[in-house]
């Protein structure tokens, strides 16, 4: 018996940090959206104990260090199922790109272990479970559009999606490490995006406001390490995007457009820039 699940990449539409925690981690606001970019992942149970990974991407560890490794662990663990899985992964979100693809393997993994072995686990105590691994997966395990706050922890869906668009996304040929980027910004010199003001735009579906208050926090950071993400959001905007944004800690930036053609076009426009270049939609527009 095998299981397939799809593991859908997210966006962040705004980023606010808001603070320094006494833990030593950030306070967070946030907008996500999933998107149609997804990886493919199939369960298969085994006789043995044992987790095994393989996977067509030749940058992940296939061991302990990966996410899917660790929410099977914590499957296990928590419901002591018999026997082992071998997980074929199908990458197709860009690896450490700001696009939560990691994360979102970890959500389908908890969705894909529970019907294998017909757990019956609540969203509630999956999420649980996630925390520890990552705190983008709670998110990935509800999806669609939200309101992202607390460490990443605490989802609250949002009335609507976001009104009916193209995103066009650009990912450079760096990578960003996420605990780096939060590692080195100082909270005080950050611009801090209304992250209810855009809300309220998606839950109006007004869409013109909704471009006017895209914005990430980490933008300055990231984009003055690595000029070429600076570079791509303004290329974006010269082509004729409706707005644009990094999203996450980068270094990928996403833009908007209200029309396919226009998306397909500018897209085309990009790519004498940058190889990984996508058209694509929220999910449940």
């Amino acid at each position: 018996m095998e299981i397939i699940e799809k593991a859908p990449a997210k966006i962040n539409l705004g980023l606010d940090v808001l603070y320094k925690r006494n833990d030593g981690y950030h306070e967070l606001e946030m907008i996500m959206a999933s998107i149609d970019l997804a990886d493919r992942l199939t369960f298969t149970k085994t006789e043995s104990n044992d987790i095994t990974i393989t996977t067509n991407s030749g940058f992940l560890p296939t061991d302990r260090k990966n996410n899917i490794f660790q929410a099977i662990e914590a499957m296990k663990k928590r419901y002591a199922f018999e026997g082992g899985v071998h997980v074929n992964l199908q990458k197709n979100i860009p690896v450490a790109a700001g696009l939560g693809g990691g994360s979102s393997d970890a959500a389908a993994t908890f969705r894909g272990i529970n019907r294998l072995f017909d757990l019956e686990a609540t969203l509630e105590e999956m999420t649980e479970l996630a925390i520890p691994i990552g705190t983008d997966i709670p998110f990935c395990l509800k999806g669609e559009t939200a309101l992202v706050t607390g460490l990443g922890e605490i989802v609250t869906p949002l009335k609507r999606p976001i009104p009916q668009s193209w995103v066009v996304l650009v990912k450079p040929k760096i990578s960003v490490s996420t605990p780096r980027v939060f590692s080195k910004i100082d909270v005080d010199t950050l611009t801090h995006p209304n992250i209810k003001a855009l809300q309220k735009a998606i839950e109006d579906n007004n869409y013109t406001e909704m471009t006017q208050h895209l914005g990430n926090s980490l933008e300055s950071y990231t984009m003055k390490k690595f000029p070429v993400v600076k570079m791509i959001k303004e290329k974006m905007l010269d082509f004729g995007v409706d707005a644009a944004v990094m999203s996450g800690s980068g270094p990928t930036v996403i833009a908007l457009c209200d029309k396919h053609s226009r998306a397909i076009h500018i897209a085309n426009s990009l790519k004498g820039f940058c190889q990984e270049v996508y058209v694509v939609r929220t999910l449940n527009q």
